[in-house]
């Protein structure tokens, strides 16, 4: 799996509507691909939800 595939998996619903506004603008701006802009938005979209679920769990743990 390379890292555009991995970030991609991050891109649904809004996410992926928000990523595809933003990716045309700033790979015109910036030497990255439209791609790699949306894996890019949905690699941290994914880190987000990640680290939300990490702390629900560790917040859940530690009130027992």
């Amino acid at each position: 799996m390379d890292a555009v595939t991995f970030g991609k998996a991050g891109l649904t619903g809004w996410r992926a509507r928000v990523a595809d506004a933003v990716a045309g603008p700033v790979a015109r701006r910036t030497p990255a691909t439209d791609d790699q802009v949306r894996a890019a938005i949905g690699a941290l979209f994914l880190l987000l939800s990640t680290m939300y679920v990490a702390k629900a769990v560790r917040d859940l743990a530690t009130s027992r």
